[in-house]
């Protein structure tokens, strides 16, 4: 999956060009996104007045506020997860996606999610647990690092053999489970079809 084979290099286009066509579109997509939760009413940054580098208080009003918290992992997994997802579509249709086209693409979901993830039915579903009952959206500046962190993800999926992103995504997986009682599979089961067993055991850190 990782290695200069795994998805189309576009060699046929000067390296330089394309990265900064790459660049340009990206930053565009993440302005957009940013312009579009303002517009959503998503406050610019914590209404604490402050920018942390690190919040790591989950029950809190800073939760999501802030530059990284505890969920920040999973947007990195997120991009190993879309890296993966689409080389093996390029796989499945026995062409590698250029690997700038595959990078927008990744960007493209991640925007799409922090836009989704910010909306009010997707704030009161997450309420409705109890790891989330002071949750009431993020911040602009949070949501465009999460987008950053997915960014970061899809470049070391690249970098890294399989085998390392595999278990670097495990032991994230685990430890963030283990500290908080919350991850990225736990976060997906909840929003989907939440399990009262996993409720109270959340709700009793």
């Amino acid at each position: 999956m990782a290695g200069t084979a795994s998805l189309a290099s576009e060699a046929r286009t000067p390296s330089g060009a394309r990265t900064a066509l790459v660049a340009g579109i990206a930053l565009g997509l993440i302005a957009l996104t940013a312009t579009i939760l303002l517009a959503m009413g998503r406050t610019p940054i914590c209404t604490c007045g402050t920018i942390e580098l690190w919040h790591g208080v989950v029950k809190d009003s800073g939760n999501s506020q802030h530059l990284t918290d505890w969920y920040t992992p999973s947007h990195v997994i997120h991009g190993f997860l879309f890296y993966a997802g689409i080389w093996a579509f390029g796989r499945l249709i026995g062409k590698p996606v250029p690997l700038g086209l595959a990078f927008l693409i990744a960007l493209g979901i991640e925007c799409a999610w922090e836009i989704a993830e910010n909306t009010d039915a997707v704030i009161e579903r997450y309420r409705a647990t109890n790891i989330a009952l002071d949750y009431y959206g993020d911040s602009v500046i949070n949501s465009v690092s999460d987008i950053l962190a997915m960014s970061a993800g899809f470049v070391l999926a690249r970098i890294w053999p399989v085998w390392l992103t595999v278990l670097v995504a495990a032991v994230m997986e685990a430890f963030v489970g283990f500290w908080i009682r919350d991850n990225l599979i736990l976060n997906v089961i909840m929003l989907i079809h939440p399990i009262d067993a996993i409720n109270q055991w959340q709700g009793a850190l």
